[in-house]
C-alpha cells in the first residue's frame, strides 16, 4: 500500500496533505468502508475543489496587500454583456501596456457579477506594481466608463475569503436577476477569467511504502523554521467516498513577506 505527502509551498504559506490507509496508517490497518455519493454530496465536493484550487491560484500569484478592484458603472445605467466584454477588453489591455512601461507583468483574476438591482459590475484581483504608489491612480485613469473602488487582498478578508468568493454561485436574488440576460450571456455571471501568465500550482508529492503516519498524528505535526502552524487549518478523518484517511494542515510564515523581490533574495539566501 503506498501513502503519499502532497506539499503545496507558496510565498507565506506552506500547505500540506497526507493521505494514508486505515485510521493512522499502520502496518495491517484496512482502509474504510467506501460509500457511493449523492448527486448533492458530489456537487458540495465540486464547488469545496474549486474554492481550494482557487486559493492555491491566488497564492501562488498574489500577496497580501495587492488590489481587489470594482470596477463600475452609474447608477442605473444598464449595459450588454458584449458592450460590457469590450470595456473590460480595453481596460485590461491599457494596464497591460501600463504595467510593461514600468517594466512590470500584469497579472489578474476577473469575475463580472450582476447587482441585485440589474446593474453590471466587475471585480478584478490584480498584482500590485513593485516599490510604486500610483498603481490605484493608473486603474482610475484607465476605466473611464464609471466608478472605481480599491481593497487589498488582506482587507478583504484573505486568500481563502476571496477563493470562496470568486468561485461561489449565484444566490437566489441574482438568478432573477439574471433572467433579464440572453442564455449565453448568463454564463458570463457564473465563472471567472484569468490572466495567462498566472503560475499555475502544482504540488511537490513523496510517495512511501509501509510508512506510518500514526506519530505525526498523534504528536501533531511540526512546523518549518520561520513558519508558524495554523490551528484551524488541521483536519484529521476519512474520505467516505474513498475509504482513505487524510491529514491536511498550512503552516504560515511568521515574518509575512509583502515584496516580490524581498521573497526573490531570500530563496537566492536558500531561507525562503
Amino acid at each position: 500500500m503506498a501513502y503519499w505527502k502532497d506539499t503545496w509551498p507558496f510565498i507565506n504559506s506552506i500547505e500540506y496533505e497526507y493521505k494514508f490507509a486505515g485510521n493512522y496508517g499502520a502496518k495491517g490497518e484496512k482502509r474504510g468502508e467506501r460509500k457511493k455519493a449523492t448527486p448533492e454530496q458530489i456537487k458540495k465536493q465540486n464547488q469545496l475543489n474549486k474554492e481550494k484550487r482557487m486559493r492555491r491560484l491566488i497564492k501562488a500569484n498574489f500577496l497580501s496587500e495587492d488590489y481587489w478592484i470594482t470596477l463600475k458603472y452609474p447608477e442605473g445605467m444598464r449595459k450588454k454583456v458584449e458592450e460590457v466584454k469590450k470595456e473590460l477588453k480595453k481596460f485590461l489591455d491599457d494596464m497591460r501596456k501600463a504595467y510593461k512601461k514600468r517594466s512590470e507583468l500584469f497579472k489578474f483574476i476577473y469575475r463580472m457579477e450582476i447587482g441585485k438591482l440589474g446593474g453590471v459590475h466587475i471585480h478584478v484581483l490584480m498584482n500590485r506594481i513593485h516599490s510604486r504608489p500610483d498603481t490605484d491612480l493608473i486603474a482610475k485613469e484607465l476605466w473611464t466608463s464609471g466608478n472605481i473602488s480599491f481593497e487589498t487582498l488582506y482587507d478583504f478578508g484573505g486568500y481563502k475569503k476571496l477563493a470562496n468568493y470568486i468561485v461561489k454561485p449565484p444566490d437566489e436574488e441574482v438568478y432573477e436577476q439574471l433572467s433579464l440576460f440572453e442564455e449565453e450571456e448568463q454564463k458570463q455571471f457564473i465563472r471567472y477569467s484569468s490572466s495567462r501568465n498566472l503560475v499555475r500550482p502544482e504540488p511537490e508529492r513523496k510517495v512511501y511504502r509501509r510508512w506510518t503516519v500514526k506519530q505525526l498524528i498523534e504528536d501533531g505535526p511540526k512546523p518549518t523554521k520561520g513558519f508558524y502552524i495554523d490551528k484551524d487549518s488541521i483536519v484529521v478523518g476519512v474520505n467516505k467516498y474513498t475509504g482513505m484517511s487524510y491529514l491536511q494542515y498550512t503552516e504560515c510564515r511568521i515574518n509575512q513577506i509583502k515584496d516580490r523581490e524581498e521573497y526573490e533574495k531570500l530563496k537566492q539566501e536558500g531561507v525562503g
